[in-house]
């Protein structure tokens, strides 16, 4: 395997791991999780009527972005998903002014365009298996 394959499945291995833990940290205790997104929405001019569904849709999108990517599965549309989830996240923070959690959506935005960039070095996946 080449250094630019190692180096791909690393990132991409690196971004479904941090997607899968906060899908299965929040999957764990959804009500509460959600419940706790509407609380820190509450005085943002987002409606509850995209909140509470968006806080329930959230973990499970995580985790099956996270899940897809660990097997190398479907990895172009799990990258643009995971962005798409990223670009949603970054709104909603800048809607409630936590600018402490930029930084850490924004990195992770970076990997997904990164690794989307790159796709061509997905070499290690279960997508390999299947085109074969």
């Amino acid at each position: 395997m080449q250094n630019n394959a190692i180096a791909f499945v690393l990132l991409r291995l690196a971004i479904a791991a941090s997607m899968l833990g906060h899908g299965l940290v929040r999957l764990s205790k959804l009500n509460g999780f959600s419940a706790w997104m509407a609380k820190n929405f509450e005085k943002s001019i987002l409606p509850d009527l995209l909140v509470i569904p968006f806080s329930y849709v959230l973990p499970i999108a995580e985790f099956v972005i996270g899940l897809l990517l660990v097997l190398g599965l479907y990895t172009r549309i799990a990258l643009i998903g995971g962005g798409i989830v990223m670009v949603l996240l970054i709104f909603g923070t800048a809607m409630i002014e936590n600018w402490e959690a930029l930084p850490s959506q924004l990195i992770h935005t970076a990997f997904f365009g990164i690794l989307l960039a790159f796709i061509q070095y997905n070499s290690f996946a279960v997508d390999n298996m299947i085109i074969k």
